[in-house]
């Protein structure tokens, strides 16, 4: 409301009618921009929360929920503490930051762990960063894919935790085969059977091989802006956490990449 009025304020003071027409559309268009980036911070509670305490929780989740889906198949396994240890070597913790990633880890092993109560005010806090969420949950998916496949309890852990962050189930299975087909299609180094490769190509990025050129671009552009690295930093992802995000971006390319080769052909 105040870009309006002040810009209405200054057109009228410097050009008089078509001025105050002038300094009205620019105000809307300020108030606008100020809007969503004020909303995109977390609002009001924003304001109030340091940057580094909403890392911090980032953090602590991440590793807490990780834990508990690796105890939801009743004992936590040398792939899933591995899996684990991989992860935060790629993330390049410092001595410190491994100490209260394993920590967190213990924590969310526990029966007892509040993880509602965890992921409500993590949500609280991301509510309006969709994509730190989504990255969030594709965190989760790479732990309890571990051994290339989720136990039914897993499952179940993962559509409760998507529920808490405000996912449908339809939006948790999207991402699950997305996550699935990227880790096949990675993992061929693109070599093997080509069809098979193609095919993964589509899943990854959440298209059909039926969509148009025009379409494809516009799925991927979206993927791209989603796991932007700098974009989620900006959010309050902590810098070491971008790991997944960098690797989604690579195989997001090499996809999108694949499937334009393959058209240019036909």
């Amino acid at each position: 409301m105040w870009g309006k009025i002040l810009g209405a304020l200054f057109g009228l003071a410097l050009l008089k009618m078509p001025g105050l027409i002038i300094g009205v559309l620019i105000g809307h268009w300020f108030d606008r921009a100020f809007k969503q980036q004020f909303e995109m911070n977390g609002g009001f509670s924003g304001l109030f929360t340091e940057t580094t305490d909403e890392q911090g929780l980032f953090r602590y989740t991440t590793f807490a929920t990780m834990g508990h889906i690796a105890k939801a198949t009743g004992v936590v396994t040398s792939a899933h503490i591995q899996q684990a240890t991989q992860y935060m070597a790629q993330l390049g913790l410092s001595a410190g930051q491994q100490k209260e990633a394993q920590a967190a880890f213990r924590d969310g092993k526990a029966v007892n762990f509040p993880l509602r109560p965890q992921l409500q005010r993590f949500y609280q806090t991301y509510r309006r960063r969709k994509d730190v969420l989504q990255l969030f949950l594709e965190i989760q998916l790479s732990i309890a894919c571990v051994n290339g496949q989720m136990t039914n309890a897993q499952f179940s852990l993962l559509q409760q935790v998507a529920g808490y962050l405000n996912f449908s189930a339809l939006q948790l299975d999207m991402l699950l085969q997305a996550y699935q087909a990227q880790n096949r299609f990675s993992g061929r180094n693109h070599s093997g059977n080509q069809a098979d490769n193609l095919t993964d190509a589509y899943k990854s990025l959440g298209v059909t091989e039926a969509i148009t050129d025009a379409e494809l671009k516009k799925a991927y552009r979206k993927l791209m802006s989603q796991h932007h690295p700098d974009k989620l930093m900006a959010q309050g992802v902590p810098a070491e956490m971008l790991e997944l995000a960098k690797r989604r971006t690579q195989d997001i390319q090499a996809a999108y990449e694949l499937i334009k080769q393959r058209r240019s052909r036909s």
